[in-house]
């Protein structure tokens, strides 16, 4: 069963900052991972689901024209657009609403609180919420969490055999997965090269 909203408000009523995402290296690192894996500079519109306290968020804007963070908890709503004052925050949860149309698409640290319905719900809204040549970016804690309906590895073992996009770039470390597409149609070599991008190739 997805985990409900009244989950994370429990865990934003204990505690500020309930991951520690403020102060741990292992976040900051994984931050920097996350957006240097991004294939373009910069992108019109972009839209993390999941964003917590709004580090991550934080990361994000400087490479978004616009940017808008969603979260199911009003608390990490609060803390978050406190965070980022440039970003649009909204309490909203997948895949009860929607996913707009997107250039940029983070989903990180959040798909393994769905059930493997709604994990199927998400990604049929991922195929057309990514705008053509734009990007998803998915990255996830490897470990089990008792409490969590699925594991990362779960999670992107479904992304990686549901989608036929290019992928950017690869991570796996004992802690983390790490997977980067770009919407393009499958085979197309130059869909997934940085440099092409840039007339260099």
């Amino acid at each position: 069963m997805t985990l409900p909203p009244s989950y994370f408000d429990d865990l934003y009523a204990a505690a500020d900052d309930p991951w520690s995402m403020r102060s741990r290296w292992y976040e900051r690192r994984k931050y920097a991972l996350t957006t240097a894996v991004l294939p373009r500079e910069r992108y019109p519109d972009g839209l993390e689901v999941g964003c917590s306290v709004g580090e991550l968020t934080a990361a994000l804007a400087p490479r978004c024209d616009r940017l808008t963070a969603w979260d199911a908890s009003a608390a990490a709503v609060a803390r978050a657009a406190l965070r980022n004052p440039g970003v649009a925050v909204a309490q909203r949860s997948v895949p009860g609403d929607p996913l707009p149309e997107v250039d940029l698409l983070v989903l990180s640290e959040v798909l393994y609180y769905l059930s493997p319905a709604d994990l199927a719900a998400v990604l049929a809204q991922v195929r057309t919420a990514v705008r053509p040549g734009g990007t998803l970016l998915a990255v996830h804690w490897r470990h089990p969490v008792a409490d969590y309906p699925q594991t990362g590895d779960a999670v992107h073992a479904a992304l990686r055999s549901t989608l036929d996009w290019p992928r950017v770039a690869v991570h796996e470390e004992p802690d983390l997965l790490l997977d980067c597409w770009v919407r393009a149609p499958a085979g197309d070599p130059r869909a997934a090269s940085v440099a092409a991008g840039e007339d260099l190739w």
